[in-house]
């Protein structure tokens, strides 16, 4: 779209140099022809430093962006940022592609669907049920049990295990509110990439990112029913217990362990080698290495048994 008729759309005020919006991004990430947005003072800061072509910003934030950079100003950044989103999804499938390409020794079952624009690695075996969509590539030696749905633009790598009912690339929990209770959908255009040798069990849920990636890398193990939510990363070699959930935006290190029924808050880094055990809850970022946390919120393993300890002879 052409930013002229963005700005109408959201009913902004526009001035400068009009040009063709190629997408949306976030203000570190933006290339020169992206729009960007700021909806919490929080990201002024990375204002100057962006290479966005244009910005949606409100009243207050304006007067930091900087020359050569649009600006375009409304009463609710975040609200128009959603709008905007619906006009840079991609079609559901991409019917005009060319047709999906199978690699040599792969066996997909005639009840699988693979979508245009698709690529299947070697050897690899596709069950019952699974859905590939557009755009989708699977590396080799890799195992798609029953009914697991990969949506567009997600890859997969190679030797992968993925088990039944398994969800890679929905939409995550996005959407903006108004003042008067309002939801607005984000659309969420990034996408989702498995890394080599990486097992996600059964009825596990990964959401796409919003802009950019969500990423599972290379040997981590996902048990069943967990969440990951959109623009997580789980870094290499990590273990997550059934019912684990991350918000959106968390950031695990290499080798993090996470007991069953974990929590992760949104927006938080976890240094590598950190093991937490069942039910933790992590409310905030952990610089350290090496440590065994439990409880919530969560807080040093042993100091949680005590307390447990102390807690049961009061009741005696």
């Amino acid at each position: 779209m052409k930013l002229s008729e963005i700005a109408t759309l959201i009913g902004a005020d526009f001035s400068g140099e009009d040009f063709e919006v190629k997408g949306m991004n976030t203000l570190i990430d933006a290339s020169s022809d992206e729009l960007s947005f700021v909806a919490n003072a929080k990201y002024i800061k990375d204002i100057s430093t962006s290479n966005a072509g244009a910005i949606i910003v409100d009243e207050k934030t304006k007067e930091f962006v900087p020359d050569g950079c649009s600006a375009l100003v409304v009463e609710s950044p975040y609200w128009q940022m959603a709008v905007v989103s619906a006009k840079f999804a991609p079609l559901l499938e991409e019917i005009d592609s060319p047709k999906a390409t199978i690699g040599e020794g792969s066996r997909v079952s005639l009840k699988a669907e693979i979508a245009n624009g698709a690529s299947i690695g070697k050897n690899c075996q596709i069950l019952a049920g699974v859905y590939v969509g557009s755009n989708v590539t699977v590396g080799d030696n890799t195992i798609l049990y029953p009914n697991v749905t990969i949506y567009r633009d997600c890859k997969i790598g190679n030797e992968c295990i993925i088990h039944a009912g398994t969800v890679i690339g929905s939409d995550g929990f996005g959407f903006a509110s108004n003042k008067l209770g309002e939801h607005k959908k984000i659309y969420h255009n990034g996408n989702v990439v498995i890394e080599d040798d990486v097992e996600i069990g059964s009825n596990t849920s990964i959401d796409r990112a919003v802009f950019g990636t969500t990423l599972i890398s290379r040997g981590s193990r996902l048990d069943n029913l967990i969440h990951i939510a959109h623009n997580c990363v789980v870094g290499e070699y990590s273990v997550l217990a059934g019912q684990t959930g991350l918000a959106g935006s968390s950031k695990l290190g290499r080798s993090s362990v996470f007991g069953a029924q974990s929590g992760v808050a949104g927006h938080l880094e976890i240094a590598p080698f950190n093991t937490f055990a069942a039910r933790s809850g992590v409310t905030k970022s952990i610089k350290e290495s090496g440590k065994v946390f439990a409880g919530f919120p969560f807080m040093d393993h042993k100091a949680w048994l005590k307390i447990q300890a102390k807690l049961a002879r009061l009741i005696k």
